[in-house]
């Protein structure tokens, strides 16, 4: 009888556990997009601000949805640049940067992810690869063959470039203030640690480049106060490929223009042009 005690506590206590798991994922996957997406809608800011020619246009994904995006040509283009931006705002926060690079010689693709701007849909991790495959197709069929092409994300864009380089390898690899995975983001906080096997976000930057060979720089804020420097480097060890690495002297993860921008623009210039190793 005390053996069947036993045995019954043990099942009640596996069926509450297998409850309160289902019930766990259940409520962490309906807050995750809430917790990894800050999309604002609209557009109040473009590159015709800052006196740069631009065309807007829209993309259409695989499963439905509408992308807007901007095309921004530069004369006689060194590079074409498919610019994947971070979590929060949409296009029009990003334009003090890519209104610059055509003034450097860069051509520029820039596509809001669904939910965010102007574009159709909710974000989720699965729909922004979604997205990423529908620019790549714009990106590659519109390209001139003569002109390198380099993915460049920010942020969380780090692992949308990062994937478009496991779809189509580009020529080079920009992967700026990014993580080698959501679980390193949370690392800090012992609840969302606790949460992250329940949530189906992964965001595996690193996992992505395995097997990536082309250049890939770097770059991180030394006074990132949302992705710590410490991950940037995390990031970095971990690629297996030819790499860079530039530290943005005094910039935080949200400023616009970085505080060391003659060193940061050489950077990106001697990168692309090079392509070659170089630590700093």
């Amino acid at each position: 009888m005390a053996h069947s005690r036993v045995m019954w506590t043990a099942v009640v206590w596996a069926i509450a556990a297998v409850v309160l798991a289902a019930v766990l994922t259940l409520v962490v996957r309906a807050v995750e997009p809430q917790l990894a997406f800050f999309p604002t809608s609209g557009e109040d800011v473009t590159p015709g601000d800052f006196g740069q020619r631009f065309e807007a246009l829209t993309i259409a994904t695989a499963d439905g949805e509408r992308l807007h995006a901007w095309h921004l040509p530069a004369e006689s283009p060194r590079a074409f640049i498919v610019y994947f931006h971070g979590n929060g705002g949409n296009l029009s926060v990003w334009a003090p940067i890519l209104a610059a690079l055509p003034r450097r010689g860069y051509s520029v693709l820039a596509v809001d992810y669904r939910g965010y701007g102007l574009s159709t849909g909710r974000p989720s991790e699965r729909g922004l690869y979604r997205d990423v495959d529908a620019a790549l197709d714009r990106a590659w069929r519109d390209r001139d063959p003569r002109t390198p092409i380099v993915y460049w994300g920010r942020s969380l864009g780090t692992t949308m470039a990062a994937y478009a380089a496991s779809v189509k390898a580009p020529d080079r690899i920009v992967l700026e203030s990014g993580f080698p995975d959501a679980r390193a983001v949370v690392r800090s906080s012992p609840l969302l640690v606790l949460l992250t096997p329940f949530s189906s976000y992964r965001f595996p930057t690193a996992a992505l480049m395995r097997g990536v060979r082309a250049p890939v720089l770097v770059m991180h804020g030394d006074r990132d106060r949302v992705i710590p420097f410490t991950l940037g480097r995390a990031l970095f060890e971990r690629l297996e490929g030819p790499k860079s690495f530039f530290t943005i002297a005094g910039t935080d993860h949200n400023d616009a223009t970085p505080h060391d921008a003659d060193g940061y623009w050489s950077a990106i210039d001697r990168f692309i042009e090079s392509g070659s190793p170089q630590t700093r």
